[in-house]
């Protein structure tokens, strides 16, 4: 992050914090206008957030805005769009910066619970002379759209003024908080930029995703648009011996609905659905799926194999239709041309773990059974699939892997295409 400040996600925020965050919580759905205490009950809310740890950045920002050459024009302008006109301080006789005071004050006041003593640090203001041309940038993009719906025609030059001349952090999260609260439809490519913009300002990414209304593009399997695993892979690698048959949906929705930052809303279901109907019509026999779940998953929930892919399946579509439901299911085909390079590589660790066993201590499955199933995926159902379940037992059976292995299994990601940190994943096993 610019200017030496930590970044936000290693202080542990998950979502929207300071003012951006505060005029997120204003602009809830089930508030249709919000008084001045009412106002300050929710900033007091948010002061109290993680003990107090949110106030550091809820005064923070205030103090940003107020040391800035800002006019109060500019201030209410933007304060006004951020908030959704929820809330605005003249409705209550009251101008920006003495709001902006106020909030500072409380911060500082939560802080003094655990510090009497505490005194606010001098402000960090983040000018990075690149990073305010961007951010600009982005917000001229969009000029007209976002001028056009909030009815603010100052609106865009004011977020300027704060980006360059008071702070580009707080500047970038309140023109995203305005995008969201006048549903101002951004493109995909327009959307990657910001999240790269938040990356380098360390935000979790719902500080850009959520709430923003994204054109998204169809879900396309074929292009996967995430650098770690997916699929039924990921799902066997979260997989554990205590999962219960109780657990079993809800555990399958936590790689479902888990949508990478640049992946189209679905896009993690679709992945899933597809591997299990593959898996689902291939022609392996139901011991074989069974045996191949049991061995990818560290002997996790051990039932009828083609039972669990439907439970799968089902959990997959409902997801679907929730946030996708344009989108037909579809087996993309086979990448059957890789078929015997992957198979040399089953085949040469099934001679090193014959004395190994999956859940050695409950219930074994021979390794040597682990590899006779995964060579009937690679060979008989897809390599891609299979070549992702042989790392994950590679994982499982703690197989030591040489330097020239794993750079083969690095070229067989690549011809996979898999994200960057896929193959990544079983690095610690190399000699």
């Amino acid at each position: 992050m610019p200017q030496e400040r930590s970044a936000y996600v290693e202080l542990g925020y998950s979502g929207d914090f300071g003012l951006s965050g505060l005029t997120e919580q204003l602009c809830s759905p089930d508030r249709l206008a919000v008084d001045l205490p009412a106002a300050l009950a929710v900033a007091a809310g948010l002061a109290d957030g993680s003990d107090g740890e949110e106030a550091v950045e809820l005064g923070e920002d205030a103090r940003r805005l107020l040391d800035g050459p800002l006019s109060e024009e500019v201030l209410h302008t933007v304060w006004l769009a951020a908030a959704g006109r929820i809330f605005s301080p003249a409705g209550h006789g009251m101008d920006t910066r003495t709001w902006l005071r106020a909030i500072s004050d409380l911060a500082t006041d939560r802080l003094r619970q655990n510090k009497r003593s505490y005194v606010p640090p001098p402000v960090q203001p983040v000018r990075d002379e690149d990073l305010c041309r961007e951010v600009v940038a982005e917000i001229r993009g969009l000029a007209a759209d976002l001028t056009g719906a909030s009815a603010l025609p100052d609106l865009v030059p004011g977020l300027e003024q704060v980006v360059t001349l008071a702070d580009a952090d707080v500047g970038f999260r309140l023109f995203l908080r305005a995008l969201k609260a006048y549903s101002v439809r951004v493109s995909k490519e327009r959307y990657d930029r910001f999240l790269r913009l938040g990356e380098r300002l360390g935000y979790p990414v719902a500080v850009v995703r959520e709430g923003l209304d994204v054109d998204w593009p169809p879900i396309d399997t074929t292009h996967r648009d995430t650098s770690w695993d997916f699929g039924l892979s990921q799902l066997a690698g979260n997989a554990h011996q205590d999962w219960r048959a109780d657990m079993a949906r809800r555990e399958v929705h936590r790689v479902a609905d888990a949508d990478e930052p640049g992946q189209s809303p679905g896009t993690a279901a679709a992945l899933l659905l597809e591997d299990a109907l593959r898996l689902l019509h291939s022609p392996l026999s139901d011991d074989t799926i069974t045996t191949l779940w049991v061995a990818v998953s560290d002997a996790a929930l051990r039932i009828d194999g083609r039972d669990w892919l439907r439970l799968v399946a089902d959990v997959c579509e409902e997801r679907l239709r929730e946030v996708a439901p344009a989108y037909t299911p579809v087996v993309q085909p086979a990448r059957t041309e890789l078929a015997d390079t992957v198979l040399l590589e089953v085949r040469e660790t099934a001679l090193a773990v014959a004395d190994k066993a999956v859940s050695p201590h409950w219930q074994p499955l021979p390794a040597v059974d682990a590899m006779a199933v995964l060579e009937q995926v690679v060979g008989r159902v897809d390599p891609d699939l299979g070549f992702r379940l042989f790392l994950r037992v590679l994982r499982l059976l703690s197989v030591r892997v040489r330097r020239g292995q794993y750079e083969r299994y690095e070229a067989i990601g690549e011809r996979f295409e898999y994200g960057e940190y896929h193959v990544n994943e079983i690095e610690q096993l190399v000699q």
